[in-house]
């Protein structure tokens, strides 16, 4: 692991470290903010997976997070969204290929080799950090914005008594049934849809949901609500009875001014998760 930057911020520090990744074959960039407690303490840990188009540094410079992260004493972890450079497959579009790696294991050609993004936030970064920072493993909580969103929830349901906490912001809530989500998953895992199940948080929420509290936020004037398609997993929820809230806010669209505004919420919501 190489360090690329650290600079002092709200009394911690946030830093950008580069390591070599088996997962996706290729170096990946991640940045990390530790508050002051992590001079003297493991300090609990929230994950922020990003959305479409974005790399670790979107969120780290424009979420407005490590502010509210200070004030809670809680570590911020900001990952890329895809494999990336010479070699590693790309496509014209947006939004699949480099910037679009949806966090699931591609299996199909010319993706496979490289767009491991499960494996790269599930094992592969986690156990980096965990041996490499002083971070407390048995507290973490999880949040993303958009596909990121996406990432969270169905990572949150996947593995049970990882996380104490999980959050989204906007996030593509029923990809099997949209075209953010057919597309990349016919490309990255194949036309067999039941392949597809795992990584829709609406279909995971009806069969397990989470087992700890969930916020989500949506922008009632998003302009992807139709590719979001937030009532499907609202409507799961409900079905559930899970424990969580999900608010739509007026007149907030998808950008980065509608998550800076919640942050300060969400990392709240977090670490009372993990302070409790």
């Amino acid at each position: 692991m190489k360090t690329i930057s650290e600079n002092r911020a709200f009394g911690g520090m946030q830093g950008v470290y580069t390591h070599s990744s088996e997962a996706t074959g290729c170096d990946m960039t991640f940045g990390l903010f530790l508050p002051e407690e992590a001079e003297s303490d493991p300090v609990p840990l929230v994950w922020y997976l990003s959305g479409l188009t974005c790399t670790h540094e979107n969120a780290m410079v424009k979420a407005g997070a490590q502010k509210w992260a200070a004030a809670e004493g809680v570590a911020l972890i900001f990952p890329d969204t895809s494999p990336r450079g010479e070699g590693v497959a790309n496509h014209a579009d947006y939004d699949l290929g480099q910037g679009a790696g949806f966090y699931v294991n591609a299996t199909e050609t010319p993706w496979a080799p490289h767009f491991k993004m499960w494996d790269y936030v599930t094992d592969e970064l986690p156990r980096l950090l965990f041996n490499a920072f002083p971070l407390d493993e048995g507290r973490q909580g999880i949040t993303g914005h958009s596909m990121g969103g996406h990432g969270a929830l169905t990572i949150a349901m996947s593995f049970p008594g990882r996380f104490r906490s999980v959050s989204a912001f906007a996030p593509i809530a029923n990809p099997t049934q949209s075209d953010w989500g057919r597309k990349q998953f016919t490309a990255y895992l194949g036309e067999d849809e039941t392949k597809w199940a795992p990584h829709d948080a609406t279909l995971l929420m009806k069969k397990r949901g989470f087992d700890g509290p969930i916020l989500i936020d949506q922008g009632a004037s998003d302009q992807f609500l139709d590719l979001l398609k937030p009532e499907a997993l609202a409507e799961a929820m409900m079905q559930r009875r899970q424990n969580g809230a999900f608010r739509m806010q007026k007149g907030y669209d998808h950008s980065y001014f509608f998550v800076s505004t919640f942050m300060e919420d969400h990392i709240g919501f977090h670490a009372s998760a993990l302070y409790a």
